[in-house]
């Protein structure tokens, strides 16, 4: 059927073109049932290549559906439908225009075949994203907003050339399992890498992030890492080096969430703490290591999404998310406050939330095939989420001391599309075996045996008493008013001032060595000057003409003889 030959990512596009040439209600209605009319075709189409396209020597497959990529499909278009619910009250036709190539440009990747493709959607995801940071329109998101394209786009350069050597290598652009036995796999790596958030390679996503519109964070946290997760589970299955990554991933983040005040960048670290999961799940890549790795990115783009929209809420009534600066808003925003509560017990996996049902799926793999330092690691980034995410962003955004401001909760557009959020959080958690019936292998796990729930439930408890004491103490770390230096202190600042120490050594010895050339070049000159009467008396003075005639008569007179002895000889 032609149906099935058009690629999801087409009516997002449509959509956005529409967007560009509509206003009000009509660009809201039709962006609304784009993601429904698109999910409700997806959902009908089989497994299999379902468009194919030569191109030189090589086959291009711009559309291929199997269970990895539907899987991520499916809740890109959740997250999708949530998002445009979520900023239908904004009539920025920037803002609007981007989000629907962007999640047409995470769709395509998800969905591509060969590398070349994804390499086109890889970069397409850079461009259209960027302007939901640039559409805050301040100086901070402008600036951030051009290191987050130059690190995207350097990483699809990357994918790029690790796509040509291994078309050279292997003959073939096909999107498979690449693996790390050749220098081609190790670039595509690196370029999935830092779009992944890989530690040292993950200050694009704290940097740029918390810069963007209160709805475009929404977005953004939804795509960019998740079709990241996605290329890896395609390309890297089972490769070990992820497991110690991924497991990187899920501690740093915490120490750095904890002192931050800026509470839309503690959860930026946090979302990188949750790819690391993934990141470890992929690594182990057992069937139920890569079967929680890809339940979870499921489940991360909604609470996550939940979390993210609560504190947009907070800045688009209040204008303000520093920590420090919030406090008492259950008073007057208390449905605000409820649907954070709910995505904060699902990313610290409390039972019956969504969180639980994936993030125990990693862990027990873990366990099973002898990683068992990672399995400590693992559980000590379970109770570092819990700290900065499910109790932090709650207390000090709606708890804590009274700040004294008094806002209302926000539109009921932006409630309704945390409420949906909410309500997959709890229904998931409740009933993970229809979330457990998509997910690419059939491992019979059950999370709700008694070793998971009492064991994940004393975590819990101690760590909330841990945090209870830390502030009854004071020993807490205090929300302040202040910069944390991350990672991009070295490009930011470190190597900016290497290099200008080291410009400005270069700047003095050029100095120190024309002036050197020169002095000598003025004693030639003196000596020159001494002995001939300077330049003008040795090149350029008055001689005699009858000698100057005398000198041509012999030159003419030796030409005249050279040929008349050539002659003779001929």
């Amino acid at each position: 059927m032609w149906m099935l030959e058009i690629p999801p990512f087409t009516l997002f596009f449509i959509g956005g073109l529409i967007a560009a040439l509509t206003r009000g209600k009509i660009r809201g209605a039709i962006m609304v049932a784009i993601p429904v009319i698109s999910a409700m075709h997806l959902w009908t189409v089989p497994e299999g290549i379902h468009l194919q396209i030569a191109f030189l020597d090589y086959e291009l497959v711009p559309y291929r559906a199997d269970k990895l990529s539907l899987m991520f499909g499916y809740v890109f278009h959740i997250a999708a439908f949530i998002s445009i619910i979520y900023s239908l009250h904004v009539k920025d036709t920037v803002q609007q225009v981007a989000a629907m190539l962007y999640a047409g440009s995470a769709l395509g990747a998800v969905f591509a075949g060969d590398l070349l493709t994804l390499f086109v959607f890889w970069e397409l995801l850079a461009f259209t994203s960027v302007f939901l940071i640039w559409a805050r329109r301040t100086s901070r998101a402008y600036h951030a907003g051009m290191r987050y394209l130059i690190i995207q786009v350097l990483s699809g350069v990357i994918l790029l050339v690790g796509a040509l050597f291994y078309a050279a290598d292997t003959g073939s652009l096909a999107f498979g399992y690449i693996g790390l036995d050749s220098i081609a796999g190790w670039l595509i790596l690196i370029a999935f890498g830092i779009k992944c958030a890989f530690p040292f390679a993950h200050n694009w996503l704290t940097d740029a992030y918390p810069e963007a519109t209160p709805t475009g964070t929404v977005l953004l946290s939804a795509f960019t890492t998740k079709v990241a997760v996605y290329a890896l589970a395609r390309a890297y299955p089972g490769t070990e080096l992820l497991v110690y990554i991924g497991a990187a991933m899920t501690c740093f983040p915490i120490f750095f969430a904890v002192i931050e005040n800026d509470l839309r960048r503690v959860l930026a670290y946090s979302l990188i703490n949750q790819v690391g999961f993934m990141v470890v799940g992929i690594g182990i890549g057992t069937a139920l290591a890569i079967n929680g790795a890809i339940a979870h990115a499921f489940n991360d783009v909604i609470f996550k999404g939940l979390l993210f929209m609560s504190m947009g809420a907070v800045l688009h009534m209040t204008g303000r998310i520093n920590g420090s600066d919030l406090g008492g808003l259950y008073k007057t925003m208390p449905k605000t406050t409820i649907l954070c509560i709910v995505g904060a017990a699902s990313i610290s996996a409390f039972p019956l939330f969504s969180g639980f049902v994936s993030k125990s799926m990693v862990m027990s793999a873990a366990l099973e095939n002898g990683y068992d330092w990672i399995w400590l690691m693992l559980l000590f980034a379970s109770a570092g989420v819990f700290h900065h995410a499910g109790i932090k962003i709650p207390y000090f955004a709606f708890f804590a001391h009274d700040s004294g401001l008094r806002a209302s909760d926000p539109p009921r557009n932006m409630l309704f599309a945390m409420f949906i959020a909410a309500s997959l959080c709890i229904a998931i958690g409740i009933y993970p075996a229809a979330l457990y019936s998509l997910l690419p292998y059939d491992t019979g796990y059950n999370p709700y045996d008694a070793t998971h729930v009492l064991a994940q439930t004393q975590l819990l408890l101690f760590s909330a008493l841990a945090f209870v004491w830390l502030n009854i103490r004071g020993m807490y770390p205090p929300e302040l008013r202040s910069t944390n230096l991350d990672v991009d202190w070295i490009y930011r600042r470190a190597i900016p001032n290497v290099l200008a120490r080291v410009f400005a050594a270069i700047w003095k010895a050029d100095g120190a060595l024309r002036n050197a050339v020169l002095g000598k070049w003025s004693q030639c000159q003196r000596f020159i000057a001494s002995k001939h009467k300077g330049l003008g008396g040795l090149l350029s003075g008055s001689y005699p003409a009858g000698n100057m005639v005398l000198w041509v008569g012999v030159l003419l007179a030796s030409y005249l003889f050279i040929g008349f002895v050539n002659k003779l000889m001929a």
